[in-house]
């Protein structure tokens, strides 16, 4: 005779199956507590960059416009700490600062204007005509050249450029020879440098934009460049004032271009790298370089009130 058992009974679940609660420790708390309060988590996540952009640059802002009105002994070179406005009053009515100044601004517009006529049908192709690999192709063609050094950069165009170099072999088919060193050439060599600063944010403005606008565009009968000017360009402005923002201002502060492909010419750059360093004059400089500053200031402000920067 054969003993049968009954199965056991399903009792409770056991406390080895049982899912362990969560330990209360301190860091859960904290996360916990920054979850219901999302200010507080953002204001930390902030405090460290913004820690550090006010100590290294607003504090080294407020540093150069101090160092502005202070003045040097004649006798012994040192910076003393005596209020004057003397800096400031040379730069302002110096012919050679003004005369600088004007060609700074002069070289900062064109590179920006020439850099921007050149990515405009370029940033189009690659966003909206050129197929997926080629697109990539492209990028990273765009990309490449940030990849190389400035210097290697900036002294390629000088051996380019310079008597009997790649310009005049290319030129001299057509009569003409290459412009040698000098403000053109300090142009040229700016809008290759930043050229990619510019294409990249056109690029990426232009495939914001929808390719159903611009068909629905054509089919109410616009043309191909009043759909451009008047549907593509409002919607890309925002891309242009990015990227021209970046080709001006580096334009602006720049002045090793200028030492090796400039010839005797001198920017703002070079005004302040000489105060600094040959003639040990470190409140006259501070004071050079507040020009560019107030430059890029105002140029800001008119980008602003035009509405671009709301975009971005």
């Amino acid at each position: 005779m054969t003993t049968t058992t009954a199965p056991p009974t399903q009792g409770p679940q056991s406390t080895r199956d049982a899912v362990p609660l969560p330990r209360e420790t301190a860091a859960r708390r904290l996360s916990v507590s920054l979850t219901k309060r999302p200010r507080l988590r953002l204001a930390l996540l902030l405090a460290a960059p913004l820690f550090w952009l006010g100590l290294v640059y607003i504090a080294a802002l407020a540093a150069l416009l101090i160092t502005a009105f202070w003045t040097v002994d004649s006798f012994t070179g040192e910076v003393k700490t005596e209020w004057t406005f003397d800096n400031i009053i040379t730069v302002l009515t110096g012919s050679l600062y003004q005369t600088v100044t004007i060609r700074t601004v002069s070289i900062a517009v064109l590179v920006t204007v020439i850099d921007i006529l050149i990515a405009l049908p370029i940033a189009f192709f690659m966003a909206k005509v050129a197929r997926p690999r080629l697109r990539y192709a492209l990028v990273v063609a765009v990309l490449m050249p940030l990849w190389a050094s400035y210097l290697v950069k900036a002294y390629s165009w000088r051996s380019v450029l310079s008597q009997g170099g790649i310009a005049d072999w290319l030129l001299a088919p057509f009569g003409l020879q290459s412009p040698g060193f000098g403000i053109p050439a300090v142009i040229i060599t700016l809008s290759y440098l930043w050229l990619p600063y510019v294409i990249l944010p056109i690029f990426a403005g232009f495939e914001r934009v929808p390719d159903s606008l611009m068909e629905a565009s054509s089919d109410l009968g616009a043309k191909t460049w009043r759909t451009l000017i008047h549907v593509v360009l409002p919607m890309l402005w925002p891309s242009i004032i990015a990227g021209a923002i970046f080709a001006f201002s580096l334009s602006l502060g720049d002045y090793i271009t200028v030492n090796i492909v400039g010839g005797a010419n001198q920017l703002l750059g070079n005004l302040v790298f000489t105060n600094v360093g040959a003639a040990n004059n470190l409140p006259l400089a501070a004071a050079i370089s507040l020009i560019p500053i107030a430059i890029m200031a105002v140029f800001l402000l008119g980008v602003r009130r035009t509405g671009a920067l709301n975009n971005l």
